[in-house]
């Protein structure tokens, strides 16, 4: 590791791990204090929906924001500039397709997991397994992207530069997620994700305000600073670039451009098809809860997105881009490294803390959405054909999230070091393609039938899945995941741009070549267009 990676590490690590090892502490106590309630299945899976909408609107901006959004996109803007801050106007414009398309209806419709809608009206095995896939995938899509966070933080923090040590801790951070899922279940990572969210949301705050100080209050005059720390770049790649303009990561060649777009795509449509910000509606009594959620939810991450803004440029114009690709976890030690730089040890422990956390609760989040989808859809309703106890009903919950995590933790080893926006980015292009079209033509469309929502399925996984396998994200480029391979025949890092239209045309082709043979419910669907814009026979609150 070169001299300016070490440099960054002055702070104390043995205060760094104790101001986090506090809060592991006290989310513990909190999550054990939680789980003594959880009696029942739907206890365990939606917390018995006794959350209030401003409650469950924190904990969704704490599930949201995970490490993508405060190391990758704060490292992203100060490398790229413009372009970094591209990935926040996507993750938030997408709540607004979150919030008119799909909150208020699936809480209405659903029970414990996003299946339960698209198997409503369709046959319940096939469209049930179909989404149980597809949930696992964009979860262990999503928990990768995590784990590398928590590899390139920990690098920084204890100034451990060797990839085993670095997968160790990887190793550390599943079993610590294993721990929250199998003791708390959905009351327990609730809590933890509005702690965090709190935090989170407190610490960026913070450190806003300080480099807003250190510039008289005066954005222009940060956004000249960082211009002039990137011109003054010993790489000439870097410090060619205007990163007050569009094009640093973006431009130039038309292909270029065209993965922007597709870039875009997945952002702004991912969001409505991510199974655990999904599952997070059914933690509320009613629709209008889940309404009131989503409205807190986009306040408070947009009030962060345009910290990032503030931090992002912050740390290119006080740490320089140099340090901070030098540093142990590239990219991603932007943030850490401007904490340090505004408030020293004490500081740049709290904010590594608080990431840390951010890591924790998110990978929490994932894991129990992924578990419970497979035991509620897949053993529950598919191979017990509903007649299963709620007691093993959670049991293969707590079994599916140990194995999720083990899964995770292999997968987080091989993507360490990748910027972690990025890796996000092809989670919501899973989920847009996988998930998304099938959501909105359940909800939407009478004629839609079991055909068309397994092509659109299937077809969108598939799609993505071997595209992003084909693409220089995996192969072909020293960034790549394989940096020594070359098999990138698809020349686009995010498939969104062809596997989204070409889930949702699946959906109807699948629709109409399947129309003739299979009867449509049309009595179910009376019912659930009725329960989705209403509410009527929804899911209730469980009092104890």
């Amino acid at each position: 590791m070169s001299t300016l990676a070490a440099s960054s590490t002055v702070g104390n690590p043995i205060a760094n791990i104790a101001i986090f090892l506090v809060f592991v502490a006290v989310t513990m106590v909190v999550v054990i204090r939680a789980s003594r309630n959880n009696a029942s299945a739907a206890d365990y899976f939606t917390g018995g929906r006794g959350f209030s909408g401003p409650q469950n609107g924190i904990a969704i901006a704490g599930d949201y924001l995970s490490a993508a959004s405060f190391l990758g996109i704060a490292g992203a803007i100060a490398v790229y500039g413009y372009d970094g801050f591209l990935y926040s106007i996507g993750f938030l414009v997408a709540w607004l397709v979150a919030l008119l398309l799909v909150a208020e209806m699936l809480r209405n419709t659903g029970k414990f997991t996003m299946a339960d809608v698209l198997s409503f009206r369709l046959k319940e095995g096939p469209v049930r397994t179909a989404a149980a896939l597809t949930t696992l995938t964009v979860s262990l899509f999503y928990l990768l992207a995590q784990m590398a966070g928590a590899g390139g933080l920990v690098a920084l923090l204890l100034d451990i530069s060797s990839r085993a040590g670095q997968s160790v801790v990887i190793a550390a951070v599943g079993v610590l997620m294993i721990v929250y899922v199998l003791v708390g279940g959905m009351k327990g990572t609730t809590w933890v994700q509005i702690i965090k969210a709190v935090l989170l949301i407190a610490g960026a705050g913070l450190m806003t305000v300080l480099v807003l100080a250190k510039y008289g209050f005066n954005f222009s005059d940060i956004l000249g600073a960082a211009q002039e720390s990137v011109s003054e770049s010993t790489s000439k790649a870097v410090a060619a670039r205007d990163v007050l303009a569009p094009g640093a990561q973006y431009g130039g060649s038309e292909m270029s451009k065209l993965n922007f777009l597709s870039l875009g795509l997945a952002l702004v449509l991912g969001t409505a098809g991510l199974p655990h910000v999904l599952m997070r509606f059914y933690t509320v009594p009613t629709a209008k809860e889940a309404r009131r959620s989503v409205v807190w939810a986009i306040g408070l991450i947009g009030s962060f997105y345009l910290f990032t803004l503030v931090l992002g440029y912050g740390a290119a114009a006080i740490v320089g881009p140099d340090k901070i690709l030098a540093a142990a976890g590239g990219q991603n030690s932007a943030a850490p490294l401007l904490a340090f730089e505004l408030g020293g040890v004490i500081l740049l422990g709290v904010i590594s803390a608080v990431a840390f956390a951010t890591i924790l609760a998110v990978v929490a989040g994932l894991t129990i959405t992924a578990s419970a989808s497979f035991a509620h859809d897949i053993y529950a309703s598919v191979l017990k054909k509903g007649k299963v106890e709620e007691h093993k009903q959670v049991r293969v919950s707590r079994i599916t999230a140990v194995v999720i995590g083990v899964l995770a933790i292999g997968l987080g080893i091989l993507a360490n070091g990748q910027n972690i926006a990025f890796l996000v980015a092809l989670a919501f292009a899973v989920a847009a393609a996988a998930n998304l079209p099938t959501i909105l033509y359940s909800l939407f469309w009478r004629r839609f039938n079991t055909t068309g929502a397994l092509w659109s399925m299937y077809g969108g996984l598939i799609s993505t899945i071997v595209l992003i396998v084909f693409s220089p994200a995996v192969s072909g480029s020293k960034t790549a995941m394989i940096s020594g391979a070359d098999f990138d025949y698809f020349p686009l890092s995010n498939p969104g741009i062809v596997s989204i239209p070409l889930a949702f045309a699946l959906g109807v082709v699948g629709t109409f070549l399947g129309g003739r043979g299979e009867q449509v419910d049309r009595a179910k669907a009376a019912e659930m267009e009725v329960r989705s814009l209403t509410g009527v026979g929804a899911e209730k609150a469980i009092s104890h």
